[in-house]
């Protein structure tokens, strides 16, 4: 069995990039400007952490633009090597940024809200490389971009991964006593962690020891 690939987010400093890396992530995710959510830091601190993360790990520059020529912009101030795309993008735009970025790998996020969710996950999946599948809302009027520490449906994520035929990335409420379930339940690429390995806003290190048990066990 495919070992589950474990990425972790709202990395902030260099030093938590270290940490992560020490126990086995596969991927940090860098949080740019949102309208909510924990993990924001600046451009220039972004492009610093990713100036030490490994070349074979990924690092995620998630940015909430939604046009392409914006998030070109966003990322040739940060040179990560894949953009997770936090909102919702016309069809169009996926196009624009595979002419102009084809060496950047695209991960669109789908916040699980219901049945409709599926549909989304399908017809974006044409035009990434993967899809992350968290537990943000959208449609508020400010608008929830992840980082909400809730869990969802997870058998609508199942249903997307069944109907999808790239990686696919579970997040959203994750922490070490229930991501075993987690991965049993919908058998994903991997699995995405922000406020489940953390103390204060602070990656903890009990905390990440025993996420990473949980995962591997």
């Amino acid at each position: 069995m495919m070992k589950t690939r474990v990425k972790i987010c709202c990395i902030s400093s260099k030093e938590e990039a270290q940490q992560a890396i020490k126990y086995g992530a596969n991927g940090l995710g860098l949080v740019g400007n949102m309208p909510s959510g924990p993990g924001v830091i600046g451009d220039d601190l972004i492009k610093d952490i990713t100036k030490t993360i490994p070349p074979t790990l990924a690092s995620f520059l998630l940015t909430s633009e939604t046009t392409a020529e914006a998030i070109i912009q966003h990322y040739k101030k940060v040179y990560t090597n894949t953009i997770q795309l936090v909102d919702e993008l016309k069809n169009e735009e996926y196009q624009i940024l595979r002419n102009e970025l084809p060496w950047v790998k695209l991960v669109q996020v789908i916040h699980v809200i219901d049945e409709k969710s599926v549909t989304e996950a399908v017809e974006k999946s044409q035009f990434v490389d993967a899809i992350l599948l968290d537990s943000g809302n959208p449609n508020l009027q400010v608008k929830e971009l992840g980082g909400t520490g809730r869990t969802h449906n997870w058998t609508i994520s199942k249903k997307i991964r069944e109907e999808i035929s790239i990686p696919l990335f579970l997040a959203g409420g994750l922490n070490s006593d229930n991501v075993r379930e987690a991965i049993d339940a919908v058998q994903p690429f991997g699995v995405d962690i922000c406020s489940g390995v953390r103390t204060d806003g602070k990656l903890d290190e009990k905390k990440l020891d025993a996420f990473f048990r949980a995962v591997n066990g």
